[in-house]
């Protein structure tokens, strides 16, 4: 397990630090091995997480939904409709209703005060763009090495992160 605090999205774009990285690089390695043996285990089976997008991603969102359905997650997607304008109540209201929902949510393209904000309502572990090129992880599929294409190690490690915050 990763030593972070417990709602991700309060670390979501600071870097992670050596113990983290180590921790999360390795379990990324026995996630690729599993899968490379034909054998992913369905760690994340029963789990519901909401993807929450500002805009529609393609790219980031197939990634994101692909490592947490071979792990065995529900996953559902919703446009996020809140805006900076929206009142801060309206935000708090939307995280609690979604923590009933939701065993964690993944949200994409927001702004990093609504997220803290829904994650300090929902309750749940809510992660911050964590499928984007900027997240602190992204650099962790360099590192983890071996003849897999960086998209397939970029995968693994999507999968770690959720697989540590939801575990």
């Amino acid at each position: 397990m990763l030593t972070s605090s417990a709602h991700p999205n309060l670390r979501a774009h600071q870097p992670l630090s050596p113990q983290d990285a180590a921790e999360l690089a390795d379990l990324a390695r026995r996630l690729r091995q599993l899968a490379q043996a034909g054998a992913v285990p369905p760690l994340l089976r029963g789990k519901n997480i909401g993807l929450l997008r500002a805009s529609h991603n393609g790219e980031v969102s197939v990634l994101l939904l692909q490592a947490a359905r071979e792990l065995g997650a529900h996953v559902a997607t919703m446009r996020w409709s809140l805006s900076g304008a929206s009142q801060p109540g309206e935000v708090r209201h939307t995280g609690r209703m979604l923590g009933r929902l939701y065993d964690a949510l993944v949200c994409q393209g927001m702004a990093p005060e609504q997220v803290r904000q829904v994650g300090l309502a929902a309750g749940i572990p809510v992660f911050d763009d964590i499928a984007a090129d900027g997240h602190p992880s992204a650099g962790l599929a360099d590192a983890l090495g071996g003849d897999a294409p960086a998209s397939e190690n970029r995968r693994f490690v999507l999968q770690a992160l959720l697989v540590d915050g939801l575990a």
